[in-house]
């Protein structure tokens, strides 16, 4: 088996041009398209706080379950895709069986606004609330 030990990957025809092969050979990829651009876990009930994060330079409270979240580099446009589950609960089973979930509106390149809801429709903060960003950075 080979190995490659390296700090740093650059496309040889332009330098944020890797090419990977998918696993059945027949279909190609661009590498940095496939990577999370920012990732967060955070937890929104009592003292708020970033659990772990990558690319997330603050979580603001706006109030009841309102939160809006900014990253520390900025997105290429407000089109990127956002992956969401959290929830509240006494247990960690009943994280992520919360409806009807997290809204999300407001896109800006470098932030975005959200609402947690119950499954009643009511508003309210919960206990873990993760996030993925997908998309370009700028």
């Amino acid at each position: 088996m080979s190995e490659i030990i390296t700090n740093k990957l650059t496309g040889k025809t332009a330098a944020g041009n890797v090419t990977i092969t998918s696993e059945g050979g027949s279909a190609t990829m661009q590498l940095q398209q496939g990577v999370a651009k920012s990732f967060l876990n955070y937890k929104g009930t009592s003292t708020n706080s970033i659990r772990d994060s990558l690319n997330m330079a603050s979580v603001t409270d706006n109030g009841t379950g309102d939160y809006t979240y900014t990253m520390t580099n900025a997105m290429s446009n407000s089109d990127y895709s956002a992956v969401a589950a959290g929830g509240t609960g006494t247990t960690a089973g009943q994280y992520g069986r919360q409806g009807p979930g997290i809204q999300y509106a407001d896109t800006t390149t470098s932030s975005w606004t959200a609402e947690c809801a119950s499954n009643t429709y009511a508003v309210g903060d919960w206990d873990v609330v993760c996030w993925g960003i997908l998309g370009d950075l700028a």
